[in-house]
């Protein structure tokens, strides 16, 4: 049987949706433009769980569970530097901490290959 994974992503981006927009209306977000970086960090983190769910259940031809750890640590990086540029009104912080990020996961995933066989 084909695992829903999609179905579930959808799910889980409309919840996220909605916690976000509550998050707003009870002034826990007190800014409108700081929605959309809450969205992408918190969908970073399901994507980070859902990498965990596919390390234990791998689909043969499927993205490995490596290459969806990485892409929810770049969403919650991105949601992290917009969220960081919006209170800070400062773009440098912003770029150093997402370059700081995208650079230590090019590291870590340049390691696996340099190992001694």
């Amino acid at each position: 049987m084909a695992r829903q994974y999609e179905l579930l992503s959808l799910g889980v981006f409309l919840v996220i949706i909605a916690v976000v927009l509550a998050a707003y209306s009870v002034l826990l977000i007190t800014r409108l433009d700081e929605i959309i970086p809450w969205v992408i960090a918190l969908y970073g983190v399901w994507t980070v769980v859902l990498a965990g769910i596919r390390t234990r259940n791998p689909e043969k031809y499927g993205r490995s569970a490596y290459s969806t750890l990485v892409m929810g640590i770049v969403l919650i990086a991105f949601g992290g530097c917009w969220e960081l540029y919006i209170v800070t009104a400062n773009l440098i912080p912003a770029i150093v901490l997402l370059i700081l990020v995208i650079g230590v996961l090019a590291v870590v995933s340049a390691l696996p290959s340099m190992r001694q066989k």
